[in-house]
């Protein structure tokens, strides 16, 4: 379906990002949705002085700042490469004239919206129940790409650890 939607008329723009260089920062509105061709992408929010990643976007994902994609306000969310990445980036207005366009691009949407209820109420999960070793053991089973494609010290923060944890938990 990813295809449809890349293929579909719905009008995407190509964007590349250096490393490091932001997609979106926070007090931004964003109105685009993005789809990740090559390279990754952390989302995080800042507390105090402190980065919090809550999700990662790499090659094949839907990326977006959902909060202020569905609301129209700004978004306390920033979008960051971490490497090199190419996106598509498609509009607000431009997707939605699409999903309504028919039946089953609106499931479509349904469908990654759902996905994303879950993976969030799976995070809460981790962070409020589990141990650091349980946090990794089920973040590796449900994403184990996301080890070759982020760099250890992001996934120490979103796993809400120290990088030597990690570092230990992956050698164990």
């Amino acid at each position: 379906m990813i295809q449809k939607l890349l293929n579909g008329g719905l009008h995407w723009e190509k964007r590349e990002f250096k490393r490091n260089e932001f997609l979106k920062i926070s007090g931004s509105t964003d109105t685009d949705i993005y789809f990740v061709e090559n390279g990754s992408v952390r989302i995080f929010i800042m507390d105090e002085n402190e980065e919090r990643i809550i999700r990662f976007g790499y090659t094949g994902n839907i990326v977006v700042s959902m909060d202020s994609f569905l609301s129209g306000k700004p978004s306390d969310f920033y979008i960051q490469a971490i490497k090199k990445t190419t996106v598509k980036v498609a509009s607000k207005k431009d997707f939605y004239a699409f999903i309504q366009s028919s039946e089953e691009h609106l499931k479509f949407w349904i469908s990654i919206l759902e996905d994303l209820v879950l993976q969030q109420l799976e995070r809460e999960k981790d962070l409020l129940t589990n141990s650091p070793k349980e946090r990794f053991e089920r973040v590796l089973k449900r994403s184990p790409k996301l080890f070759q494609e982020v760099p250890n010290k992001y996934i120490a923060n979103y796993l809400r650890m120290s990088p030597e944890t990690l570092s230990r938990l992956k050698k164990s």
